[in-house]
């Protein structure tokens, strides 16, 4: 972020930008404290699924008539799925900076020992893999690493199995059959053997476990791309790639969650028109692309998946 908001100056003479980062276990309560404090700062990089609780507090500036002024921010250079996550009752709160999903991190060779030359594609054919994982791999080793205290795959399962998560009275849809039918999958790779009853906090290095073969799969996003180049052993990057979440039905029914992060302005802001500008330019198609470089976090602007570092990845 850095070395973007230092060309961010360079083009804009006399502006200077300060930068504070916040690790994301501290950056909700800190923004909660900020707001009720009135120290928000101009602009922030957030999590998009906290978008609508700050709309809930006050504390965005809506956006809609600053996209309307600028040709190069509207939605349709966006993808629309994650463009909608920045919507709130009609109005629009968030741009999104870069995007992310969850599918399946694995290690191919050990699925291949298992007798599979690909991961499976329904839950029924995931669940005999995994079965056969933990056969080949002996005990204390497992098919796969759902932490207890991680919440994406509960709801990526309910997704799968068509659950609203939310009632219509704002409560969740737990009792919903779908997923009820989700939530007793999930149970079941633990009451199997299949997946360790442990938080992420028992983990010391999963980067670790993983290249030891304690679990052969994770259900993770890109930013751990990077993460799995830079921490395995060398000779181990031919043997881990990543595949779509099986679904229950198969691929049609294996979606995901829509995730990353977006760039918003706090109603409190002095500087609405220069956090704007900060925007615009972050939102550019070549910066996302340096900043997928640096980070690799993937675009959220369609245009930045024409450029070769993406497209042939």
């Amino acid at each position: 972020m850095a070395q973007l908001v230092r060309d961010f100056e360079r083009e804009h003479p006399g502006v200077h930008v300060r930068v504070q980062q916040i690790p994301w276990s501290a950056a909700h309560e800190k923004l909660l404290t900020a707001h009720v404090g009135g120290a928000l700062p101009d602009m922030a990089a957030m999590g998009n699924t906290w978008v609508p609780e700050m709309v809930t507090l006050g504390a965005l500036a809506p956006l809609d008539s600053l996209v309307r002024q600028s040709s190069d921010m509207d939605s349709t250079g966006h993808f629309p799925g994650i463009w909608a996550t920045n919507v709130v009752d009609g109005g629009l709160y968030g741009i999104p900076w870069y995007v992310d999903t969850r599918v399946l991190f694995y290690r191919r060779d050990i699925l291949a020992r298992a007798g599979y030359a690909r991961m499976p594609e329904t839950w029924p054919e995931w669940r005999e893999a995994m079965r056969a994982i933990t056969r080949v791999m002996g005990p204390r080793h497992y098919a796969i690493y759902l932490p207890l205290n991680e919440w994406p795959p509960q709801v990526i399962l309910g997704l799968q199995q068509g659950s609203p998560l939310v009632t219509p009275e704002g409560y969740g849809a737990f009792a919903d059959s779908s997923f009820m039918r989700a939530f007793a999958f999930l149970v079941s790779l633990y009451r199997d053997g299949l997946a360790p009853p442990v938080s992420n906090t028992e983990v010391a290095n999963l980067y670790q476990e993983f290249a030891r073969g304690t679990f052969a799969m994770y259900i993770t996003g890109p930013w751990n791309i990077g993460e799995f180049r830079r921490r395995l052993p060398a000779a181990m990057q031919q043997a881990w790639t990543t595949a779509p979440l099986p679904g229950p039905t198969g691929p049609a029914s294996g979606v995901s969650v829509a995730g990353g992060c977006s760039l918003v302005v706090f109603r409190s802001s002095r500087h609405r028109a220069l956090a704007w500008e900060l925007m615009r330019f972050l939102s550019r198609p070549d910066v996302q692309v340096r900043f997928y470089r640096l980070t690799g976090d993937l675009p959220a602007r369609r245009q930045a998946w024409r450029d070769t570092t993406l497209a042939t990845d």
